[in-house]
C-alpha cells in the first residue's frame, strides 16, 4: 500500500510505532522495522551515549528505515540531533514542536522531520517551519493527551496543511487504517497496540494488566505530573488523586533526584530543562516539579514490572486488545484487514 508516508520514509506499510519512553527500545523498533512499518526509538529516557548505542543496536538488527523520538525542549536537544545526523538515522520525531532551527538543521542533513501535535494550530506552525509530515494524536491516545477526539481533530489538520498527516489515538486494526485513509491521512501511528506485542520488552505482569483492562479502566488524570495523562486506572492512581499537594510535591522531588542519578544529568541541566518546559507549556513551578514524576513512575512499571508503584500510560484501545502477536504478525494482520475492508467498500 503506497501512501505519501511510505514514499516519504521508505517503508512498505503506512504504520508507525510510536516512541514510548522505556518501551520503544532497540528490540521493538527493529522488529517493527523488519515488519515493514516505521519503528521509532524513544530517546527521552536515554543519555546521549545510550542513544548512540541504541541506534547502532537497531541498525545491527535491521536494514530497514527507522526513527528516533526527541524532546525538543530538552537542554541537550542539539547534541541528540547531532547524534541522529552522525548515525544516519532516517527520521526524527518530536513529542513537542521543534524549533524552526532544529527542523532546518535536520532537513539540511537529509533527515525526515515528523513532529507530533495535538491541535490544528500546532500542525500549521510546524508545517510552515518546514516539517515533512506530522503525527496528529487525538484524545484517545495514551500518555499526555488532549481533549479533542481523533475523528474531529484529524480532518481539521488534514484540511489545514499540505504535508502528509499520520493519525494517532484509537488505532489498533485494519479498519482503523482504512478510516484514517478515508479522512485523508497518509497512515496511522499506534503505541499501546505495539506495547502489547511479544517483541515488546514490557514485563509480562504489566502486559497482563493491560490485557485485563476494559475501555472504562483507562482514565485521564492530572495527579501524576499536573498535566492530563491517559493511563490505566489503578490503586496507585487513586491514591495519587487522594494525596495532598504537599505530599505530591515531596514525592516529585524524590523522583527528580532519582531520575538525575539514573540519567546522569546535573541539577543545573535539570533546572534548564524545567525552564524550557515551564516556558513551552506555561506551567507553574509546582507543575514543573510534578513533571519529574513521569519518567520514574513509568520506569517502575514498564521496566521493573512494579504495577503497585508505577503508572501505566495507555490509549483507550487497551480495552479492546486481547492478544500479544509479534510485530510481524500484527502488521500483517492490520494490512490484511485493511485490504479486506477496502475490497468490501469497493
Amino acid at each position: 500500500m503506497d501512501t505519501p508516508l511510505t514514499k516519504l520514509v521508505g517503508v512498505r506499510h503506512p504504520i508507525v510505532q510510536t516512541g514510548m519512553g522505556w518501551v520503544a527500545g532497540p528490540r521493538l523498533v527493529s522488529a517493527t522495522a523488519n515488519a515493514g512499518a516505521l519503528g521509532i526509538l524513544a530517546s527521552a529516557t536515554m543519555t546521549p551515549h545510550q542513544l548512540r548505542s541504541a541506534v547502532r543496536e537497531v541498525r545491527s538488527r535491521t536494514d530497514a528505515p527507522f526513527g528516533v523520538n526527541l524532546r525538543a525542549d530538552a537542554g541537550d536537544a542539539e547534541e541528540r540531533v547531532r547524534i541522529i545526523i552522525e548515525e544516519g538515522v532516517r527520521v526524527a520525531s518530536f513529542a513537542l514542536a521543534p524549533t524552526r532551527e532544529l527542523i532546518a538543521r535536520l532537513k539540511d542533513a537529509g533527515v525526515v522531520v515528523i513532529p507530533s501535535v495535538g491541535a490544528r494550530r500546532h500542525a500549521e506552525k510546524v508545517a510552515a517551519w518546514g516539517a515533512d509530515a506530522v503525527v496528529v494524536q487525538g484524545g484517545e491516545g495514551g500518555g499526555h493527551t488532549g481533549s479533542v477526539g481523533t475523528a474531529v481533530l484529524l480532518p481539521q489538520v488534514v484540511d489545514a496543511v499540505d504535508i502528509p498527516v499520520v493519525a494517532a489515538g484509537g488505532f489498533f486494526d485494519g479498519r482503523g487504517l482504512v478510516a484514517a485513509l478515508a479522512y485523508g491521512a497518509a497512515g496511522i501511528a499506534m503505541g499501546t497496540r505495539f506495547l502489547l506485542t511479544s517483541d515488546s520488552t514490557v514485563p509480562d505482569v504489566v502486559k497482563a494488566r493491560y490485557l485485563e483492562a476494559s475501555v472504562t479502566d483507562v482514565t485521564v488524570t492530572t495527579a501524576v505530573d499536573g498535566l492530563p495523562h491517559r493511563m490505566l486506572r489503578s490503586e496507585l492512581v487513586a491514591s495519587l488523586e487522594r494525596s495532598g499537594r504537599a505530599a505530591a510535591l515531596a514525592r516529585a522531588l524524590r523522583h527528580a533526584a532519582a531520575f538525575r542519578r539514573l540519567s546522569g544529568l546535573s541539577w543545573a541541566r535539570m533546572v534548564r530543562d524545567g525552564l524550557a518546559l515551564k516556558h513551552g507549556k506555561e506551567l507553574t513551578w509546582s507543575q514543573v516539579l510534578l513533571a519529574a514524576n513521569t519518567p520514574m513512575m513509568l520506569k517502575a512499571s514498564m521496566v521493573d514490572g512494579r504495577t503497585d508503584s508505577g503508572v501505566m500510560a495507555s490509549g483507550q484501545v487497551a480495552g479492546v486488545i486481547d492478544d500479544l502477536p509479534s510485530c510481524a504478525e500484527l502488521v500483517e494482520r492490520v494490512m490484511a484487514e485493511a485490504a479486506e475492508v477496502l475490497g468490501r467498500l469497493a
